[in-house]
Parts: structure tokens; sequence; C-alpha cells
């Protein structure tokens, strides 16, 4: 598996739980402009249209080697899910503060681009913080860690 992008705010501002893989419905040269690692899902979000779920406001580069026709960059991708898993994310997403958050896109063993989704819960601010203060405990004590083994 290699992963090509990842969305690491959403760590940051949900808490993640609930991880599916779905498909993504792209073209020919998007696939390929994927496979270069042009692909961004930072600012994007999913929906749930006529269940149907859809991955918006992701950014596909478009490939340069293409000829003639090229996608919109932004355009809306249609992620291919069985109709029990949308309904589950469907349920899910009507509890408040719940929402559906896309977290990394990778390629699977048999080589065909995937999208990790997961349920995430809005974190409050002071979650965060306690998130980074967290962070900063544990890099400390690895770096005294390092420094006692060393000396």
């Amino acid at each position: 598996m290699k992963v090509i992008a990842s969305n690491k705010r959403a760590y940051y501002d949900y808490n993640i739980s609930d991880k599916t893989e779905a498909g993504i419905e792209l073209e020919g040269c998007e696939v390929k402009s994927v496979r270069a690692g042009g692909i961004s899902i930072n600012e994007s979000f999913i929906t749930i249209d006529n269940n149907e779920m859809f991955l918006k406001n992701a950014y596909v580069k478009p490939y340069e080697k293409t000829t003639a026709y090229s996608p919109n960059s932004k355009r809306n991708r249609k992620l291919l899910l069985h109709k029990k898993e949308i309904s589950k994310f469907a349920k899910a997403r009507e509890v408040k503060g719940m929402t559906i958050v896309p977290v990394r896109v990778y390629i699977n063993d048999k080589g065909l681009v995937k999208l990790e989704i997961a349920l995430g819960k809005g974190k409050k601010l002071y979650d965060k913080r306690e998130t980074l203060k967290q962070k900063s405990a544990n890099r400390e004590i690895d770096r005294a860690l390092k420094n006692a083994s060393r000396g």
C-alpha cells in the first residue's frame, strides 16, 4: 500500500472513529495524476445525496501529458461504497457534531486508488489544546530517553 496524500488536519480537528475504505470514480488522466502524487484532500469534505456519497472540493492536479481533454480539477467525485455502508454513515452523521471526513488517499495492493474515510466528531478548542500539550509532553519524554540512552 502506497500512501499518496493524507489529511493530517482531520486528526487535529476531529476525534476520528470508524474508518472505511472507499473507491473514487476517477477519469483516466486523473488516475495518472493521482499516481504521480497530484492530489490534495486537505480542504475536502464528503456529502451524501440520494444515497450516494461524493467527495467535494478535492484538488486533482491536471495531468501534464494529456492532450485535449482535462476534467475540472475541483469537480465532485463519486465514492464507490455498498448501500449498507452509505446508510451506516448517513445514520451516524445525523448525530449532532458527527461528520464524514476524508483521511487519506492510497493505492492498494491491487493497484487501485482508494480513499479512507472516517466518522469524526468535532473537537472543542480546549480539546485541541490538550492534544497539543500531550504531543509536546511525549516529545520531551522521547528526547529525555534518547539522551539517557546515549550518555
